[in-house]
């Protein structure tokens, strides 16, 4: 008997997943554990797996496809098997079918065999906000390109948007093809600041949007900040990776970064307040035993948080190497669900763009975000009340008041700031 794939969740925030791309096609035989296609979720681009042995005999989304959680995506069974019906529920946004095709040379393979080339009336092209009737093949090219599709006039059935349409645009140029209905902006100089365009709002994009409105509406946030000599910290780091350069990475070669540090001290700073390691769950405050530590990490399409887990069990070279290995994942979009879930904590950094200091949105159900500036030189005063040039860097707390109070945020920054100032407490 056939069994048919649905549309799993691969996020915790997950509601649709947009089929970027079939492995296998029908009629192929597939195998338990074998990936039979690529589905971009709100946070990443993962591999659908199949649990079933047999034949892909029926492929119900197309490529492009977005696709509500649990909705049917193929049916795999027997060689020469009727396909079961998928039901009911279809993709959410369908990609239409593509009646152009291009050889190796670029060229259409085929061409209706009556069209109607009257050019459609600019009075009569779709409102803003309705979908323009477009081959994919043309949506993509004019994507491309950064032309708008409200602005090409479409020569196809029913005035459909054709990939000759946006070949004739191109070569014609923006005064004759109405490709801008906004003179662009110019800079001081005279040039246009960037192309005039719509950018769809991708699935990673929506989600994060949703998710920040949500936190800063319900979440009663407060702020702190601490200001952190760093010399001692960076003479450490710059002796530890003096040493660890020297050595092959099987060895524990490897290059330290502040933010490892920074991670290493988060979680020792929770040994003595556990009080905001803790989640909000509406009728009690859930205490967590472990530090899980969300890193932000900036991608093409947005933001993503992998977690380091058990931070407060690992030494500063495994979590370096952790880090590192998810942020290659991060950028591939190859993050797994398990691998951006179950933080207790996030951190973010916007030091390396010379930010000193700044505030962020809680992650929920995290009841703090730590956020970490840029090192500076400034005037300090020594012990021996001397004005000396110190090396600085803030920290900033991010708190939700529900759990944690200010006095408790006040006095975790204060130990972060004892370990951070004394980074030897960090090896023991």
């Amino acid at each position: 008997m056939a069994e048919i794939i649905e549309m799993p969740k691969l996020s915790d925030t997950q509601t649709v997943g947009t089929l970027i791309s079939w492995l296998k096609k029908t009629g192929e035989k597939v195998e338990e554990g074998e990936i039979i296609a690529e589905v971009e979720t709100d946070k990443a681009t993962m591999e659908l797996e199949s649990f079933v042995d047999g034949v892909l005999i029926a492929q119900y989304v197309n490529e492009g496809d977005e696709v509500e959680i649990g909705a049917p995506i193929c049916a795999i069974g027997e060689a020469g098997e009727e396909p079961p019906s998928p039901g009911k529920r279809s993709p959410v946004r369908t990609v239409e079918p593509e009646p152009e095709s291009l050889t190796e040379s670029g060229q259409d393979t085929e061409a209706p065999t009556s069209i109607d080339v009257t050019p459609t009336p600019l009075a009569e092209k779709s409102a803003p906000g309705d979908r323009i009737k477009a081959s994919p093949l043309a949506r993509k090219i004019a994507t491309d390109q950064g032309i708008p599709l409200e602005n090409i006039i479409g020569t196809g059935p029913d005035g459909r948007v054709v990939k000759a349409d946006v070949i004739a645009a191109m070569e014609k140029g923006p005064a004759e093809s109405e490709l801008s209905s906004t003179p662009p902006q110019k800079s001081a100089a005279g040039m246009p600041i960037a192309d005039e365009k719509s950018v769809p709002v991708s699935n990673m994009r929506g989600v994060i949007a949703k998710r920040l409105l949500e936190s800063k509406k319900t979440i009663p946030h407060y702020y702190l900040d601490i200001e952190i000599n760093a010399t001692p910290l960076l003479e450490l780091r710059a002796s530890l990776n003096k040493s660890l350069n020297d050595l092959p990475p099987d060895k524990g070669g490897i290059k330290l970064t502040i933010n490892d540090f920074f991670l290493k001290a988060c979680a020792k700073a929770m040994h003595q307040v556990p009080a905001v390691n803790v989640s909000w769950m509406g009728k009690s405050i859930q205490q967590h035993s472990g530090v899980h530590i969300a890193v932000a990490i900036a991608v093409e399409d947005g933001l993503v948080t992998p977690v380091v887990r058990d931070v407060h069990l690992k030494s500063l070279s495994e979590i370096s190497a952790e880090v590192k290995t998810l942020a290659v994942k991060a950028k591939n979009k190859k993050l797994s669900p398990n691998e951006m879930t179950g933080s207790t904590i996030t951190t973010t950094n916007l030091g390396m763009f010379g930010i000193s200091s700044f505030h962020a949105i809680i992650n929920p159900p995290n009841s703090a975000i730590l956020t970490v500036g840029a090192i500076v030189k400034k005037p300090i005063v020594d012990d021996d009340d001397n004005i000396i040039v110190g090396q600085c860097m803030t920290v900033g707390f991010s708190g939700d008041h529900r759990s944690v109070d200010g006095a408790i945020g006040a006095e975790y920054l204060s130990a972060l700031r004892t370990i951070l100032e004394t980074p030897a407490l960090m090896l023991i």
